[in-house]
């Protein structure tokens, strides 16, 4: 097919990019890959070698944790390892921890050829045997628990239970609301394993565009798609800068709230759909630090002392907790370049509501000194007098950027049984020809789901064309 991409934006990857700040490189938007196979694939569908464009390795350390009551835990990829070094800190069985990873490794293989990897809105996906066999199996897969309650029941000891709560917010969620399914989560990393792109996770977004343009697809950058248009129930083009572009198929990969208030203004609206409560999203700071902290590793966490509250905060009360949890993403551990010889380059993000037109700069400026009394409660380090460099991004600029609805990073949450089920499907089922794809439908945000989304409606159009 004859490929023309709209972008808005002057670059391509969405929130997937990157930029500079005086010497400090720094990844933009998502900060954990895992699945790496999902962007080998592409390659290799157009029988090139994946490692002449785009390397990677393995990491052996996933995260480092840090918690309030000066517990510190360092978790390793190898799940034997994590299970025996978790049973001598927290005084717990290793059989129990890898009782529960094999059951998350369970609940992902029954789950993922109907939930991940296939259309939930085509018949056809649910008269196979994988899916038959899951749906034999659904009682098993915590469907009617959320994760808080399972994990309560299987860990029980607290820094564990919050540890694998975590996991809720690889989708926007609360641990508390969503259900126990997503314990299939830590598979990924404790089991599939997390990596490191060489050059940063842009070289995610970099590698596959240069694929693109070498199998001659054809990019339109600063070029905002004002509407879709559609013709007797069939879309037929698109509107950009004043000019009519006609096409066979149109592919959305705007959020799936603004592909129809903004493009579709006069069609029907699943508004079932769109007014799904929406994910959380995020505060984030990009700090050049002049220090280098060997405690640190590329992915770290300081937990809330109270989680609870801080995802009430979220979701109930739509502010920021004054003790977040903190994430810090330091690339220059991977890669020195970049950040100047004896310092880091800092992303500092924590949890953050949609915007509700909260009053922000007041939020921003108390959460950033919320993050370095923590810090220094943690690690006995003042950093405020080590940012070097300073920028932020808010639900607010998120949103303008890249009309995500609210500024949420994942679409809708999962904070209920259904929502699986409740996401937009990876077509129209009122207009012929429109397909959407990306973190706001199915099957989900984070980089693996949007790869399997995009394979999704790429076989969705195959079968169709």
């Amino acid at each position: 097919m004859d490929v023309e991409v709209y972008e808005a934006n002057t670059y391509p990857g969405g929130k997937l990019h990157a930029f500079e700040l005086n010497g400090y490189r720094f990844d933009a938007g998502p900060s954990l890959f895992t699945m790496p196979e999902l962007v080998n694939e592409l390659f290799e569908l157009f029988g090139e070698r994946s490692e002449e464009f785009f390397q990677y390795h393995r990491k052996e350390t996933v995260c480092n944790y840090f918690w309030e009551d000066g517990m510190r835990f360092t978790v390793n990829s190898d799940r034997e390892i994590f299970a025996q070094e978790a049973a001598a800190k927290f005084g717990i069985k290793a059989s129990s921890l890898l009782n529960y990873l094999k059951n998350s490794q369970k609940k992902y293989e029954l789950t993922a050829p109907l939930f991940l990897e296939k259309s939930l809105h085509k018949i056809g996906t649910y008269l196979s045997l994988d899916t038959i066999k899951a749906l034999t199996q659904m009682s098993d897969m915590g469907i009617f628990t959320n994760l808080n309650a399972h994990n309560e029941d299987v860990i029980g000891e607290p820094h564990l239970v919050q540890l694998f709560n975590r996991y809720a917010t690889y989708n926007g969620s609360s641990p508390y609301r969503t259900p126990s399914i997503m314990s299939m989560i830590p598979h990924l990393e404790l089991h599939l394993g997390t990596y490191f792109p060489k050059d940063g996770m842009h070289s995610i977004t970099t590698s596959l565009y240069q694929l693109a343009l070498r199998q001659g697809i054809r990019f339109h950058f600063s070029q905002k798609v004002d509407q879709i248009v559609v013709k007797n129930h069939k879309a037929t083009g698109i509107h950009s800068n004043g000019n009519e572009h006609t096409a066979d198929i149109v592919v959305s990969n705007m959020d799936i709230f603004s592909t129809y208030k903004k493009l579709l203004p006069e069609e029907s609206h699943p508004e079932r759909t769109l007014s799904q409560e929406r994910s959380s999203s995020a505060v984030i700071f990009y700090w050049g630090i002049r220090k280098q902290f060997p405690e640190l590793d590329l992915h770290n966490i300081f937990f809330s002392g109270n989680y609870s509250e801080e995802f009430a905060h979220l979701f109930e009360y739509k502010t920021l907790f004054n003790d977040p949890t903190i994430y810090i993403n330091i690339t220059s551990k991977e890669n020195p370049s970049d950040a100047p010889s004896d310092c880091e380059n800092w992303f500092v993000m924590i949890n953050a509501p949609g915007n509700y037109e909260q009053n922000w700069d007041e939020l921003v400026t108390q959460a950033r000194q919320n993050i370095i009394d923590k810090i220094h409660r943690l690690l006995g380090v003042d950093i405020a007098p080590l940012i070097e460099v300073e920028d932020v991004m808010t639900p607010v600029q998120i949103e303008e950027r890249t009309s995500s609805y609210r500024g949420a990073l994942y679409g809708a949450a999962s904070n209920s049984k259904f929502a699986a089920f409740l996401r937009h499907p990876n077509f129209s089922t009122k207009i012929k020809n429109l397909y959407c794809v990306g973190g706001s439908v199915h099957p989900g945000g984070g980089i693996p789901l949007c790869l399997l989304s995009a394979k999704i409606t790429s076989e969705l159009i195959h079968s169709a064309s």
